[in-house]
């Protein structure tokens, strides 16, 4: 996985790199890099273009997924071990939520996972011990999340202990902050219906501002992330009352 994420790294950067290149940047044979590049091509991360790699959309939460995949793996399991068997939860489209929700549906029993995310839907289809209650609403395809009205007011049908989401972005004087208008006010409607909002995110996050605001901090219980985090932002969180679990 290390070397996949390398290759991620290397070609967001460049926005287009010859696989050539690519091969020499990372000390790998051409067959190497061009199998490493078959499996990102086939999760959609990867496009090839005469000889040339290209990042698919950013958008896209296959993309989004495999950033820091090891490092959100590792909150996601840390964020399930407050999740109790038989309970009901709402997980929101982040692809952190992703992975809560595939630790929770194969290792949890008679779980219900209530969310607006056909990719969570997809990504646990195959577990035999989680019920799943797609809401629906207008489909954005790259992100595989329904959003608008629709989901707006199918959430009004639901109460739950608990919501998961995750953020784009962090702003001391704004709040967790977001990049899409229609995911941000699902989000939104999403934890009306939840006692209490969960965010998980890795630490990279809290470098970036985001153009949205989509939740203050008094809306917000607790935030997993890792100790990327830097120690000012830790001790704003806590004195916001916020709880932090740094994994």
């Amino acid at each position: 996985m290390f070397r996949e994420e390398e290759i991620i790294a290397i070609v967001s950067e460049n926005k287009k790199i010859e696989v050539n290149e690519l091969a020499k940047q990372l000390n790998v044979s051409k067959v190497t890099i061009r199998k490493d590049l078959d499996k990102l091509e086939q999760r959609g991360i990867i496009h090839r273009q005469h000889g040339f790699a290209l990042i698919n959309n950013k958008d896209d939460v296959n993309y989004r997924l495999s950033k820091n995949y090891d490092l959100k793996r590792k909150i996601a399991r840390a964020a399930a071990q407050q999740v109790m068997d038989g309970e009901t939860v709402m997980i929101e489209s982040g692809s952190t939520c992703a992975l809560l929700a595939e630790e929770l549906a194969f290792n949890k029993s008679d779980l219900t996972i209530i969310t607006n995310s056909c990719f969570i839907a997809s990504y646990v289809r195959k577990s035999e011990t989680v019920k799943v209650v797609l809401l629906g609403g207008d489909y954005q395809k790259e992100s595989q999340v329904n959003v608008g009205p629709l989901l707006n007011q199918s959430a009004k049908n639901f109460f739950v202990n608990k919501l998961f989401i995750g953020i784009d972005g962090f702003d001391i004087n704004r709040g967790f902050t977001g990049s899409d208008m229609a995911r941000c006010d699902a989000a939104r409607s999403l934890a009306q219906s939840a006692e209490k909002t969960i965010i998980l995110t890795d630490s990279s996050k809290f470098m970036n501002r985001g153009i949205i605001s989509e939740f203050s901090f008094n809306e917000i219980t607790e935030v997993y992330t890792d100790e990327g985090v830097s120690q000012d932002h830790q001790i704003f969180l806590r004195e916001k009352g916020i709880m932090l679990n740094i994994i």
